[in-house]
């Protein structure tokens, strides 16, 4: 009897363990692949960051291009200073979600200023800095989709049972999406 005792005690003993390794196995997995989905929105908001600030960095370039032709446009110039200061300051994510939707509008405006002077889009730097430019507002618009992707599917993944149950032990919440406001449909005005 006690022979059978002992063999049933360890068979017992061996699904507990089992049991056990499997759980933690489990856990650690749900862990990583939290911290996973973090770091791919991370890195997905860098990438944004990143084509934000080249296009912050073209900016004067294309603005004293375009102030030698437009030197009574000095508000919108203006605008951009401070938009661009807007940008440098922020900390978080919706501060710079909100000073990069700023400079949408701005840069519209200001090519929308360009095209009233022939002689200015037919300048070689203005062409290629506008080239840049629009080439950069591509980038940021695959970007934002990325991010906006990456960001989704870790909220969504947060948001089910065992996605917040891992979320809350990493303290993680979620994130912001990279949305156009909703004046973003109206067409800018220019007025001389």
């Amino acid at each position: 009897m006690k022979r059978g005792g002992i063999g049933l005690g360890l068979l017992v003993g061996l699904i507990i363990v089992l049991f056990i390794i499997i759980g933690a196995g489990w856990y650690i997995s749900g862990v990583n692949r939290v911290v996973r989905m973090e770091e791919a929105v991370k890195g997905a908001w860098s990438q944004v960051e990143a084509v934000l600030q080249r296009r912050v960095d073209l900016i004067p370039n294309l603005v004293s291009t375009v102030k030698g032709y437009a030197a009574h446009e000095k508000g919108l110039f203006t605008e951009i200073t401070r938009l661009r200061s807007q940008w440098a300051k922020a900390t978080t994510k919706k501060e710079k979600i909100a000073a990069a939707r700023g400079l949408e509008g701005t840069i519209s405006r200001l090519l929308l200023v360009a095209e009233n002077y022939p002689t200015l889009r037919a300048s070689e730097n203005f062409l290629a800095l506008q080239s840049q430019l629009e080439g950069t507002e591509n980038r940021i618009a695959v970007q934002r989709m990325r991010y906006n992707q990456t960001a989704r599917d870790f909220n969504a993944y947060i948001r089910t049972v065992f996605g917040s149950f891992f979320a809350k032990r990493r303290s993680l919440v979620s994130l912001p999406y990279f949305e156009a406001e909703k004046k973003a449909t109206a067409v800018p005005e220019v007025e001389f």
